[in-house]
């Protein structure tokens, strides 16, 4: 790379650096001193927060944001994200938006200066690294994202604490949720708390109810919000001397603790796997400059074909480790249909007339065996894109892959050929380089060898008589008398010839690009059958979220099947699907559609429970129906306080795995792996060297 070129790069990632820090204290000075705010100083006297200048400058950071393509993208993603939890609060949306991008930009402006650094010999290293920032500012925007969901829990569990002493006060469902709504000290829940009261007092609570679980940012919040409906429309009632609603929201909070654990361990044990993941990548140039300073017999190896192969390699096993380490540390925290649902670009590509006709010819007709089995992936992996957006993404990865194939090809050959014209010349050492003096006619030789290639380079039927013939009347050997040297340098400089004229694109490497591009082709797909592979794990779990539901309900007066149904429709995520399809058929015939539901899953604890509704649709009573879901309630609190840590366990070594692989490839398969095997083929090479001497 030009030394002018990374010279202004790095002066340029360095002034834009410089000038996000200027600007930021520019625009809090201005806040500081500006008349405005001096006025509101004065009326606030006493109540105004030190931190109130940073939010105005946040707040003109997010309109700056949004003039900017890139940064705008991340913007509006982040604030899908963030709005469903400050309902109807644009102020704290653009605020908490704006704080989460600028704290990522603070982290990965740095980061880029670093990469330039250490990688300012590896052009295309560098850009796959810098390329790779992309989904490193996804990492850093999506864990500030996940601990304002989890404060938003935690604040949950006050808030229904509070909500039990506030109902004994005023026996009404809607005035404890109001007068606890009023709390100050928690934003957050009260603005929650404040849109559950105007549902339960507006005209249409049922409708709006539909709609509030559309936007509410967790499902526990929804069952708040049903228990309260069903509680202020059916009326409270007393079992084993106390509450109905309060035991209820007990059993909520017992499901939010579980929860928050489960959160807290999780994130404990992913904490550092999505850095460690990527940590390796910033070490290959550093790691192979300390190997060839060290060991200088390793030198054609790092700075040849298979090196670059290696480092490739390194790279795309890096990639995909941490892609499948964010999928399995997701926690669910996040609204399910927020996330998948935002592919607008696949939408606008497909609607382009030629390109829909194009892609519609890859996606299996309707009723195929193939068309079936792809949407079930859809539906088992809980994905919501369409078959046709998959299809765009599968297409748009092999045509990548195959063009970014085709240019490493050709990169690589590029690069044996420049190792060639700019290897030093001579014998090496197994331990131990060159001094200054020996490394200066190692390259004298390594200049005077490149006057012949060029004259032969692209000849493919030179010989080595032909070089010869052109040494002895060249200015370098017209003077030579020693026939032997000049029939030894004449084959060096053959064999370089022969490398060189090797060294250009084969058909077996484009018959390996198209491989790739298959194998990209694939990985959608692949990536599909992964997630059913994690949701299965989480299957146990939702189970047991169903049988808490259960006992909420199964004692409330007018309570069915039917409703029991649609409230497991609403929180499903999982067995979403079946029990749709349930609830749609169960007009027609309530058995009949339960063991449609039956025959469509295979989990024995499922199956458990819709073998109870059966029995409670035709034969005995709901709250007998499920009896065992009371008497036996602490089991099953310990049971489900088991599968979570089952369930942790399992994700961490599955992530642990993942994690460090890369870190264990970099260090086994780039350096001792090389060193080792170099090194023996090596000693072998001059223990023949001596026995041919003797």
């Amino acid at each position: 790379m030009d030394s002018q070129v990374l010279k202004y790069l790095v002066l340029g990632v360095a002034a834009l650096f410089f000038l996000v820090i200027v600007g930021f204290f520019i625009l809090k000075r201005r806040m500081e001193n500006s008349s405005e705010l001096k006025q509101i100083r004065k009326l606030q006297e006493g109540t105004k927060r030190k931190e109130a200048s940073l939010e105005i400058m946040y707040q003109k950071l997010y309109v700056i944001y949004l003039k900017i393509p890139f940064l705008k993208r991340y913007l509006l993603k982040l604030r899908r994200r963030l709005e469903i939890n400050n309902i109807d609060d644009e102020y704290l949306t653009r605020k908490q938006s704006s704080k989460i991008l600028t704290r990522a930009m603070i982290v990965v402006i740095p980061l880029t200066i670093i990469i330039i650094l250490m990688n300012k010999n590896n052009l295309l290293l560098m850009a796959i690294l810098i390329l790779f920032e992309v989904f490193l500012i996804d990492t850093v925007m999506d864990g500030s994202a996940d601990k304002i969901d989890n404060k938003l829990l935690s604040q949950q569990i006050n808030f229904f604490s509070e909500i039990r002493h506030a109902y004994h006060e005023y026996n009404m469902v809607e005035e404890a949720i109001y007068q606890v709504s009023q709390d100050d000290e928690q934003p957050e829940m009260s603005r929650q708390g404040e849109k559950i009261y105007e549902i339960l007092i507006s005209d249409d609570p049922e409708g709006a109810l539909e709609k509030y679980y559309d936007v509410a940012p967790n499902s526990y919040l929804k069952e708040f919000a049903g228990i309260s409906y069903l509680t202020k429309e059916f009326g409270d009632r007393t079992v084993n001397g106390s509450s109905l609603y309060l035991k209820n929201l007990n059993n909520i909070t017992q499901e939010m603790q579980l929860e928050i654990l489960k959160r807290d361990k999780l994130d404990y044990v992913f904490q550092s796997l999505s850095v460690i993941s990527i940590v390796p990548m910033l070490f290959l140039e550093t790691i192979k400059n300390w190997a060839v300073n060290q060991f200088s017999f390793v030198r054609p190896f790092y700075y040849g074909k298979l090196g670059m192969v290696l480092q490739i390699v390194i790279v795309i096993i890096t990639f995909l480790c941490y892609l499948l380490t964010r999928k399995l540390k997701d926690n669910g925290s996040v609204n399910v249909k927020i996330r998948n649902t935002e592919n607008p670009w696949q939408k606008k590509l497909y609607g382009i007339g030629i390109i829909k006709k194009v892609i519609d010819l890859f996606i299996p007709s309707e009723g195929t065996r193939e068309y079936r089995k792809l949407i079930q992936k859809f539906k088992d992996s809980a994905s919501s894109q369409k078959i046709e957006w998959l299809y765009i993404n599968r297409i748009l990865i092999a045509i990548v892959t195959f063009v970014l194939s085709m240019v490493l090809f050709t990169q690589l050959h590029t690069v044996a050929k420049n190792w060639i014209y700019t290897e030093p010349t001579t014998d090496y050492d197994i331990l131990g380089g060159l001094s200054d003096k020996e490394q200066k006619k190692a390259m004298e030789l390594t200049q005077q060898d490149n006057h012949f290639i060029k004259m032969f380079e692209g000849k493919l039927d030179v010989t080595q008589d032909n070089i010869k013939f052109a040494m002895e009347r060249s200015e370098y050997y017209n003077k030579e008398t020693d026939t032997e040297l000049i029939e030894k340098d004449s084959l060096r400089v053959f064999e370089k010839v022969q490398k060189i004229n090797t060294e250009y694109l084969k058909w077996f490497e484009v018959l390996l690009a198209m491989v790739f591009s298959v194998i990209g082709y694939m990985c959608p797909v692949w990536i599909l059958i992964f997630q059913i592979k994690i949701r299965q794990l989480e299957m146990e779990d939702e189970v047991m979220q169903f049988q808490t539901i259960i006992l909420m309900l199964m004692k409330i007066e007018r309570v069915n099947v039917e409703i029991i149904l649609e409230w497991l429709e609403r929180y499903a995520n999982i067995f979403k699907e079946q029990i749709s399809k349930c609830v749609n058929n169960y007009e027609s015939g309530p058995w009949e559609a339960l063991e449609e539901l039956k025959n469509d899953v295979s989990y024995p604890q499922f199956i458990r429970l819709v073998e109870s509704m059966q029995a409670a649709v035709e034969k005995i009573p709901i709250k007998d129906a499920f009896d065992e879901l009371d008497t036996e309630r602490d089991y099953y609190q310990e049971k489900r306080k088991e599968s979570n840590e089952r369930l942790i366990s399992r994700k961490g070594m599955i992530g642990k795995a993942i994690g460090f692989a890369p870190m264990v490839i970099l260090f086994v398969g780039y350096l001792i792996v090389p060193l080792v095997l170099i090194g023996m083929t090596s000693m072998t090479s001059s223990f023949s060297s001596m026995s041919n001497m003797k």
